[in-house]
């Protein structure tokens, strides 16, 4: 589990948009970035420094997982058939803990990835407390009977916000199917993802 060193929404006024989509975030009433020089005036920006930001914001997304990991998810990309990009966008809708997420079982990234590390979630009836792990099209995932009490939880299912998408098929509120790895245009980021520009930032 990747530990988070910095508020997350620091990373939304970083970025200057609400990646999350969250009516809470900073970005809505201070787009400027965080820090004493955050409302400094930004210069042009170079074309390394366009791919950085696409990169830290599409790692960022699913709970600023680690380089290590996020450079892994590239590589296996590149080395499938078709476009690393979409590959890219495949790999990371496959994590679990992005699952848990997408079924609204958990309000954030973040709190998947907790519900998952502390064993309340199960992969075709087998607890698995791995956020990382990679679901493959068929499977079905269910939440934990003490997990379905939680406030968390209930909050999560009540969201407003974000609906399900359509490559991952509910059965009731505590179970999901993940149906097939969605195309780009499928998942409901918020802010536009650039996944090309992290495939170009890797392959400088």
């Amino acid at each position: 589990m990747s530990k988070r060193s910095s508020a997350k929404y620091k990373l939304d006024r970083r970025m200057g948009e609400n990646i999350w989509g969250r009516p809470k975030s900073p970005v809505n009433k201070r787009e400027y970035g965080p820090g004493q020089h955050g409302q400094r005036r930004k210069g042009k920006m170079s074309d390394f420094g366009i791919q950085l930001r696409a990169k830290q914001k599409l790692k960022g997304y699913y709970g600023d997982i680690t380089e290590k990991q996020f450079k892994k998810n590239y590589v296996e990309a590149a080395r499938m058939k078709g476009d690393t990009g979409q590959n890219l966008i495949g790999l990371l809708e496959r994590r679990l803990d992005a699952l848990v997420y997408r079924a609204k079982f958990a309000p954030t990234i973040w709190s998947a990835r907790q519900l998952v590390s502390h064993g309340h979630i199960y992969v075709n009836g087998v607890k698995c407390n791995i956020a990382s792990r990679l679901v493959k099209p068929g499977d079905e995932i269910t939440l934990g009977k003490k997990a379905q009490e939680m406030a968390l939880v209930l909050e999560a299912q009540s969201l407003p916000e974000r609906d399900i998408p359509d490559y991952v098929a509910p059965d009731g509120a505590t179970k999901v199917t993940y149906v097939r790895v969605p195309t780009l245009d499928e998942v409901p980021y918020p802010v536009k993802m650039e996944p090309n520009l992290v495939v170009e930032f890797y392959s400088r």
